[in-house]
This record gives C-alpha cells, sequence and structure tokens, in this order.
C-alpha cells in the first residue's frame, strides 16, 4: 500500500491512519477490522454496530475515514452519511455493502462518499479502495461501475494488488 499520507489532523505519533467501521454483522465486522489491521498504517479506532451510534461516533473520534454499511439498525448507512458529513466533515466515506442497487450506490457517491465496495467483493477488494481513497482517488468496486456514471464512479485501482492482500470472507451463518 502507497505510504498514507500524513496531514496533521490528529493522527497517532506512528502516522497512522484512524479508521472507523460501521457494521452491524459482527462476523464481517471482525473480517473487516482484522483486514485492516494486516497494514500498520491503518488504525481501527473504533467499531459500531448501528447508524446513530456511527454519527456519535464520528463527531467524538474525528476518524480519517469511516467504512460505513447501507443496512444498519436504527438509522441507515446513506441517512448516517449525510449527518456524519456535517459533523466530522473531514473523515472520509468508503462504504461497504451489500447493498449494490444503482439507486443506492449513486445516492451514496452523490453523498461525498469516496468509495462503495460489495460486500461479496470485500475480500479483495477492500485494500485496495482503501489506499485508493487515501491517493484521493474514488473507488468504485468491479462488480458495481458498469452501474454506476462515469463522473461518479472514476475508479482508479492502485497500480500494484498484491496476491497476500486478497483475504477470504468469513462463512456465512449456516455454512458448512
Amino acid at each position: 500500500m502507497a505510504t498514507i499520507p500524513s496531514n496533521g489532523d490528529g493522527r497517532g505519533a506512528s502516522g497512522s491512519a484512524r479508521l472507523l467501521v460501521v457494521e452491524d454483522d459482527e462476523p464481517f465486522r471482525r473480517f473487516v477490522c482484522s483486514t485492516l489491521e494486516k497494514r500498520t498504517e491503518l488504525q481501527v479506532i473504533g467499531e459500531v454496530s448501528d447508524g446513530l451510534e456511527a454519527v456519535q461516533k464520528a463527531e467524538e473520534l474525528r476518524p480519517d475515514l469511516i467504512l460505513l454499511d447501507v443496512g444498519l439498525p436504527t438509522l441507515n448507512g446513506i441517512e448516517a452519511a449525510r449527518r456524519i458529513r456535517k459533523r466530522s466533515p473531514q473523515s472520509k466515506i468508503l462504504f461497504v455493502s451489500q447493498e449494490t442497487s444503482t439507486d443506492v450506490v449513486q445516492e451514496a457517491l452523490g453523498l461525498g462518499a469516496m468509495g462503495y465496495v460489495a460486500k461479496t467483493n470485500a475480500g479483495i477488494e477492500l485494500l485496495a479502495a482503501v489506499e485508493a481513497v487515501f491517493q484521493g482517488s474514488r473507488f468504485v468496486g468491479a462488480s458495481l461501475t458498469g452501474h454506476i456514471p462515469a463522473e461518479l464512479a472514476e475508479r482508479q485501482v492502485p497500480q500494484r494488488l498484491h496476491s497476500d492482500e486478497v483475504v477470504a470472507l468469513p462463512p456465512k451463518a449456516g455454512d458448512g
């Protein structure tokens, strides 16, 4: 992963990027956090499972990046993103969701989100998406780009994606 630029916005002494993970499915949240924590320059500073708590934690922690699901209890991810934009405008937002309808993806990007990754592709695309966001690029997952207007997609995949960055998704409940 490219070096994440330091901008003096409260990152730790190590220069690591501070991330908030918002996901109501605990096994998937653990998967996201463990994937992110494989990179020493990424620090998960909070985990929450509903939209209202996401807004509160975003305002309290002022993370560099918020990984946000759409289908959340209490307050959906789209509405949470609207509120986060007002309360923590410096925080970048990357949606990681099973919701892949064109309308939802377009609305998320239209709110100013820097990217959107389908959960089914998170094992392949999550770290690439995080890297793209920190490079200042917008990232839209490969399975979504055909349905998104070019001005919203602007998908730029980092030049290198190592095979060791492709990780397996956790098994779904009921899977062997």
